[in-house]
């Protein structure tokens, strides 16, 4: 009797993990919910020969994580202007975990970052699990550096490192032009995030791959990324002969971020004395 009643449990526990996974599965993505109001607006991008206008640009004025004041605006430059990329990596409490972000360098000193993210519904906070399950829909943000890095210095308390890259010019320009490609795809055709296969290191690593075929191997750093800067390293993606240790030291920028917060120019100073 007990055999049949244990046998009964577990195939009731099964019915209700394959219904689970059933209904997972079939949730379709969407661009239509109830969004958290520092992604309520995607970016989208028109680009038109060597003029380029993006629309919803993040510009938050913050006074913690969860307090600010939103602001979002268009930005038009010309893609000649665009002459660097950085890679930005924002390591996580967790074991190997990392969020990974790229800041577009302007010839006039200014910047751009472009962060790929879960685009989260008023009351979601990142899973990581979750994030295997189509619980998130993917989003790029797109803002003023001062905006991204502000927010996980001061405000996160997390540690940032801001690596040059060795991307010439016109590397720096198809990079971005192929990540504005993307995201009017997402605008138009959203996807689910997925922490390993559709993260914000994948999506990097993928565009590196679309202007530099098989640069960027698969790596077990892409998935737990908290070391992608030691797998860029090893690549040559840095535009630095240090070691990774010392790397991290010299580009390490909580302190300058702490001390620049206010500054006009913000990007600029956090970089100086590098």
């Amino acid at each position: 009797m007990r055999t049949a009643v244990r046998r009964i449990a577990l195939a009731a526990v099964a019915a209700l993990l394959v219904a689970a996974a059933a209904a997972t599965w079939l949730r379709t993505p969407s661009n239509d919910r109830d969004w958290s109001r520092d992604q309520l607006f995607l970016p989208t991008a028109e680009i038109a020969a060597d003029r380029v206008t993006i629309r919803n640009v993040r510009n938050f004025q913050y006074r913690s994580e969860g307090d600010y004041s939103p602001g979002f605006y268009d930005r038009s430059f010309s893609l000649q202007d665009v002459v660097s990329v950085d890679y930005i990596v924002e390591p996580l409490a967790s074991v190997a975990a990392a969020h990974t972000l790229l800041s577009f360098g302007f010839r006039d000193g200014g910047r751009l970052a472009i962060s790929v993210e879960i685009r989260k519904e008023s009351d979601e906070v990142f899973n990581p699990l979750f994030g295997l399950f189509n619980e998130y829909e993917i989003m790029y943000v797109v803002a003023d550096e001062r905006d991204v890095i502000r927010l996980r210095v001061l405000h996160r308390g997390n540690p940032v490192y801001i690596y040059p890259t060795t991307a010439t010019a016109e590397q720096a320009r198809a990079l971005l032009t192929g990540m504005l490609a993307r995201i009017n795809a997402l605008a138009a055709s959203p996807e689910f995030y997925n922490t390993f296969t559709n993260n914000c290191a994948t999506n990097i690593a993928d565009h590196v791959n679309t202007i530099a075929p098989k640069q960027v191997p698969w790596d077990w750093r892409l998935l737990f990324p908290k070391e992608s800067d030691t797998f860029a390293h090893e690549l040559g993606l840095l535009a630095t002969s240090l070691p990774i240790e010392e790397a991290r030291s010299r580009y390490a920028v909580n302190d300058a971020v702490r001390t620049y917060s206010d500054a006009p120019d913000f990007s600029t100073k956090i970089r100086n004395g590098r």
